[in-house]
């Protein structure tokens, strides 16, 4: 589920609230009660590293290939099956 920030219109309260898919009204400001929330533009998450977690190789597994990364041309063999 997504995380959307607000801020509300009445008393310009900034809230992060967490968005199930398909909702389509976001819920009332905590502060004061105000059901009108401005979505906010939010900063994508980005991932460093390739998104892989920390001790595995390019390919997944968590023993090194014969030639890291798997290969001499830098692309995982198992990508290429």
């Amino acid at each position: 589920m997504p995380i959307y920030e607000y801020r509300c219109q009445n008393c310009g309260e900034k809230v992060e609230v967490l968005v199930r898919m398909g909702t389509s009204a976001p819920p009332a400001c905590p502060n004061c009660g105000n059901p009108l929330l401005e979505k906010l533009f939010s900063a994508p998450y980005v991932m460093r590293g390739g998104g892989r977690p920390a001790g595995l190789t390019c390919c997944g597994r968590e023993e090194r290939c014969e030639a890291p990364p798997c290969s001499t041309d830098g692309l995982c063999r198992r990508d290429r099956r």
